[in-house]
């Protein structure tokens, strides 16, 4: 009966979810099956491609098999660019997190005033990420930005922070930082505002104070939301790609290199789409490892009301 009724009810509501399907699988699903037949191809993205002339034919003309997996991992570049990777998440993650924490805390308190609080450090979400990257270029310029005149009125010289091969991964993560933390912060909030403040109350009887009870009460009962953020910037941060471009466009010499602008550039400016694509089920094969990791991972460290 259970079953019956629950057939019935996945018939009713079909007809409300087809139009969502459908566009799922014309504007997603298929674009993804048909990247993964590119991949395993020599297709250079300059020759026209129809549906009605066959794309099994086009498949057919330009196979070549797992040539451009073998050339890729075959290739040093990969390995420096996952290095630049590697070293973006490191700077980033923990930083993002601290961020994102600070601004839940400053935002959830109900003081006069956090309303605009809240915009100010929302601002930067609804930014396009281009005009967001050119005020950094301008803020980090080494001729007329504010953060070396101020370090020189310190008697400090600023480094050349996007001409450096030093400086120009830790100027975009401080980029990416200030762009992504009012929206973390904001699911942060949520998190804060689901905990019983019964648990507050309870330890400030027995004595703790508050750093106490941030540690033994705050930090535990948030580890969800801790998570969920983790893994959604961890995602995120595998696909940077417009800060490197306006800021550094790559450089200086690959210092910022990174796996999105790596499949931008052999798809779009060397004419490599196999290739590209490619790179571009590398990226996901990385980023599901990482996610189930992570999964398996939170078991330990998670703790569910």
């Amino acid at each position: 009966m259970k079953l019956r009724n629950r057939n019935q009810g996945i018939l009713t509501a079909l007809p409300y979810l087809l139009p969502s399907l459908a566009g799922m699988a014309v504007f997603s699903a298929l674009p993804i099956a048909v990247s993964l037949c590119i991949s395993l191809t020599g297709w250079s993205g300059m020759t026209r491609v129809s549906i009605f002339h066959g794309f099994s034919t086009f498949v057919k003309e330009n196979f070549i098999g797992i040539k451009n997996y073998i050339d890729i991992v075959k290739d040093g570049e990969i390995w420096s660019v996952l290095g630049h990777n590697a070293y973006f998440l490191i700077l980033y993650m923990p930083l993002m997190v601290i961020m994102s924490l600070i601004v839940a805390l400053l935002t959830g308190s109900k003081h006069r005033g956090v309303g605009a609080i809240r915009v100010i450090y929302y601002i930067p979400v609804l930014t396009s990420w281009v005009a967001g990257a050119l005020i950094w270029r301008w803020v980090l310029s080494t001729q007329y930005g504010p953060i070396n005149a101020i370090l020189e009125m310190v008697g400090i010289q600023g480094p050349a922070w996007l001409q450096s091969k030093v400086w120009a991964m830790p100027a975009i993560v401080l980029a990416s930082v200030w762009k992504d933390m009012g929206f973390y912060g904001m699911i942060f909030m949520g998190g804060l505002q689901g905990i019983s403040p019964e648990y507050y109350e309870a330890a400030q009887i027995d004595g703790a104070n508050s750093w106490q009870r941030f540690l033994k009460i705050t930090l535990p009962l948030l580890s969800p939301t801790t998570f969920y953020v983790v893994m959604l910037s961890l995602i995120n941060a595998f696909q940077i790609f417009p800060q490197v471009m306006v800021m550094t466009n790559a450089g200086p010499n690959g210092a910022t290199q990174v796996m999105v602008e790596r499949i931008y550039t052999y798809a779009f400016s060397f004419g490599k789409m196999g290739y590209a694509s490619a790179y571009s089920w590398i990226l996901f094969v990385i980023i599901f490892v990482i996610t189930i990791f992570q999964n398996f991972m939170q078991r330990k460290w998670v703790h569910y009301e």
